[in-house]
C-alpha cells in the first residue's frame, strides 16, 4: 500500500515541477516512480531492513527522493508535496487520463479557470471558455470533450496495468498475517482482462473472522459495503471495489475456478457435470451428497474429462471443447521470452542509456534488445534522422564492445521505430534502414483517416522490404483514444503476404494487438513479437502483460519470434 501512495506521489511531483518548466528534475521523479511502481516489495519491508541505504539501491532514487520516501515512510506525509498541491490543487492524475491535457495545461486552466478536476473541465468546455485560452483554441476544447466522453464511455472500469499491481500488494498484506493460510487473485485479474471492474480475492484461514476485520479496518478503505463472517466487500481509496472470500481448504480449487470466471466458461463446465449427473458449484464437484473434486483446478478439470484450462484463455472461445479432445496449446510462458524488440532510450524520449537498458535488460534474464528510438517527423521525442541513426549505430557497437569487456552475454541490436506518414511512406531514407538489424513501422498521427485510407497507410508501410515488425497496430490507448479504423483481416492478410511481424505491445494502456485480433492473426499464420515499448530500465517489468495478452490469443512459442535467440530470430526477419 505504501508502494501505491508513494508512487502517486511521485509522478504527481514530476507533473507539477514539467508544468513549472523545471529542467531535468521532472524526468528524474519519473523514473523513481517508474521504479517504485515496479517494485515486488513493500518499500515499508525494504526500510525496515535496511533504512536509508536501501532506499538508494531502487533505480532512479537518488538523496533527495530518498529524503522524500523516508519522510513519507517516518510521518504518512512528504510536506514539499503538500506545498506544490497547494499552489496546484487539481486531480492531477485524473486530468492526465483526458488525451491534450498535459501538466502545462493543467497549470493554465487552473490559473486561467480554476479547474481542478474532470467535472470542472467538461463544464468549462462545454461553456466555451477553453477555447478562448492562449494556445488552446476551438480545436483542443473539441479534443478535450471527444477526450471526456471516451473516458465517460469506457464505464467504471479500470486498467489491469493500474490495479494488477494494487491487487499483489493487498495479497502481500493478507500473506504477512498470521491467521492466513494462502491468498489468491482471482476475478478477470487473474484471466489477465486488459479492464477490470472489480478485484476478486480468495483466501483459506481458520479464522476467517479475523480476516474480514483486518479488511474492512484497512487504511485505505474507503467504504465498507459488505463486513461479514467469511466475505466482506469494501470500495479503496482508489474507488476499486475489492471482494474477499475465506473459504475451506477441501473447496479452494472449485471457488478459485468458480470466482476466476468468465461465466461463460463456467456455464459450459457446469452443463459437462450435470451431463454426468453431477453437480459443480464455488462449494465443489459433486456426486449425490459427496464432493468429488474441488481441493484443486487441477483435480477439477480432470474428473470433468480434460486438461486443465489455463485461466487466460477461460473466454469459452472453444477452450473446453479442445480440452476434451486433449488438444490445447501449450501457452507461451512467462519466462519464454529471450529478447524485448521495441526499447526506447535518452537518445529520444526515453530515460535511460543504451547500456543502462541493456543491463537492466539482461539482469531481468533476456538475452537481447533492439534499440528502436523515434525518428524525425515525431518531433515532440527529438526523433532521429539519418545521421543521428548513424552516430546511434556507432554507439551500440561501443556499448556491444562494453558489455564484452565486462564478460556479459548479452546483444543490443540497431533498430528504429520508424514513423508512417499519412500515405504509408516512411520517414527515414531506404539505405539507413538496409543497415539496421530490426526495423519497427508505427503510426504516430492522422489517427482520423478513413478505414480504407487507414488500411492502405499500413499496408504499404508493411510492403517495404526493409519493415520487420507494425509496431502497436491500431495505436489504440485504453480508455483514453480509440484505435485506428483498420480492416483488420485486410492487415492480417498483409501481414502473412509481405512477412511483417505484428507486435504484441506489452504497454499496460496500450496492449495492442488487442486479443481477438491475435486469435485472428495466429490462425492465418502470422508471427508476432512481444515486446514491452520500455522507455526507462524498470519498464522490462511490463513483459507480462503482453504475454498474458499472447497467452489470451492462445499463442504458443513458435508463434513469437523473441522466444528464440537473436541469431535465429534474425533469419525470420526480412
Amino acid at each position: 500500500m505504501a508502494n501505491r501512495e508513494v508512487s502517486k506521489i511521485l509522478y504527481e511531483i514530476a507533473e507539477l515541477l514539467e508544468a513549472d518548466d523545471v529542467p531535468f528534475k521532472p524526468r528524474a521523479y519519473m523514473r523513481a516512480y517508474e521504479s517504485v511502481n515496479a517494485l515486488g516489495e513493500d518499500l515499508s519491508d525494504i526500510y525496515k531492513r535496511g533504512g536509508r541505504k536501501a532506499l538508494l539501491e531502487i533505480p532512479g532514487v537518488g538523496q533527495a527522493i530518498a529524503d522524500k520516501l523516508e519522510e513519507y515512510l517516518k510521518t504518512g506525509r512528504v510536506r514539499e508535496y503538500e506545498r506544490m498541491k497547494k499552489k496546484l490543487p487539481a486531480d492531477i492524475s485524473a486530468l492526465r487520463e483526458i488525451e491534450g491535457v498535459g501538466p502545462k495545461a493543467i497549470k493554465v486552466l487552473w490559473q486561467k479557470l480554476r479547474i481542478k478536476n474532470v467535472a470542472d473541465l467538461e463544464k468549462a468546455a462545454r461553456a466555451g471558455k477553453i477555447a478562448k485560452l492562449p494556445r488552446f483554441g476551438q480545436k483542443s476544447e473539441e479534443k478535450i470533450l471527444k477526450g471526456i466522453e471516451f473516458l465517460k464511455g469506457s464505464g467504471k472500469r479500470f486498467r489491469l496495468g493500474d490495479m494488477l499491481p494494487y491487487a499483489r500488494g493487498l495479497k502481500i498484506l493478507l500473506e504477512k498475517r498470521k491467521e492466513v493460510d494462502r491468498v489468491e487473485i482471482a476475478g478477470s485479474a487473474r484471466r489477465w482482462k486488459e479492464t477490470i471492474g472489480d478485484l476478486d480475492m480468495l483466501v483459506v484461514s481458520k479464522e476467517p473472522k479475523k480476516v474480514m476485520d483486518y479488511v474492512v479496518g484497512l487504511p485505505e478503505v474507503r467504504n465498507v459495503l459488505a463486513h461479514g463472517e467469511t466475505k466482506s466487500s469494501v470500495v479503496m481509496q482508489n474507488g476499486i471495489q475489492v471482494d474477499i472470500r475465506v473459504v475451506p481448504e477441501k473447496s479452494f480449487g472449485a471457488a478459485l475456478n468458480y470466482f476466476t470466471g468468465s461465466k461463460a466458461h463456467n456455464v459450459h463446465l457446469r452443463q459437462i457435470a450435470i451431463k454426468k449427473g453431477w453437480k459443480l458449484n464455488e462449494y465443489g464437484l459433486f456426486k449425490a451428497k459427496n464432493q468429488i473434486a474441488g481441493r484443486t483446478e487441477e483435480d477439477l478439470y480432470k474428473k470433468l474429462g480434460m486438461d486443465y484450462v489455463e485461466p487466460e484463455m477461460r473466454e469459452d472461445l472453444g477452450e473446453i471443447d479442445v480440452a476434451i479432445r486433449h488438444r490445447l496449446p501449450k501457452l507461451v510462458g512467462y519466462g519464454d521470452l529471450k529478447g524485448d524488440l521495441q526499447t526506447q532510450t535518452d537518445w529520444t524520449d526515453g530515460k535511460d542509456s543504451i547500456l543502462d537498458m541493456a543491463l537492466a535488460a539482461h539482469t531481468r534474464g533476456l538475452e537481447y534488445i533492439a534499440i528502436t528510438d523515434h525518428t524525425k517527423t515525431l518531433a515532440m521525442t527529438g526523433g532521429s534522422d539519418e545521421k543521428k541513426l548513424l552516430k546511434q549505430m556507432a554507439e551500440i557497437d561501443k556499448v556491444n564492445k562494453e558489455l564484452q569487456s565486462r564478460s556479459v552475454k548479452f546483444k543490443v541490436l540497431k533498430g528504429a521505430e520508424v514513423n508512417i506518414l499519412a500515405d504509408g511512406r516512411l520517414d527515414i531514407k531506404d539505405e539507413i534502414l538496409a543497415k539496421l538489424d530490426c526495423v519497427g513501422a508505427a503510426v504516430h498521427s492522422h489517427f482520423k483517416l478513413s478505414r480504407v485510407e487507414q488500411t492502405k497507410r499500413l499496408i504499404r508501410a508493411m510492403e517495404s522490404p526493409h519493415i520487420d515488425v507494425l509496431f502497436h497496430p491500431t495505436g489504440r490507448l485504453i480508455q483514453k483514444r480509440e484505435p485506428i479504423d483498420l480492416d483488420i483481416e485486410a492487415i492480417i492478410k498483409a501481414a502473412k503476404r509481405t512477412k511483417t511481424i505484428l507486435e504484441i505491445n506489452s504497454y499496460p494502456d496500450r496492449l495492442d494487438l488487442k486479443d481477438e485480433h491475435i486469435m485472428k492473426a495466429r490462425e492465418a499464420g502470422v508471427l508476432f513479437s512481444i515486446d514491452s515499448d520500455a522507455h526507462a530500465v524498470s519498464h522490462f517489468g511490463l513483459l507480462e502483460y503482453g504475454i498474458a495478452q499472447a497467452r489470451r490469443g492462445w499463442c504458443e512459442k513458435k508463434h513469437i519470434i523473441n522466444t528464440l535467440p537473436y541469431e535465429k530470430m534474425l533469419k525470420i526477419l526480412k
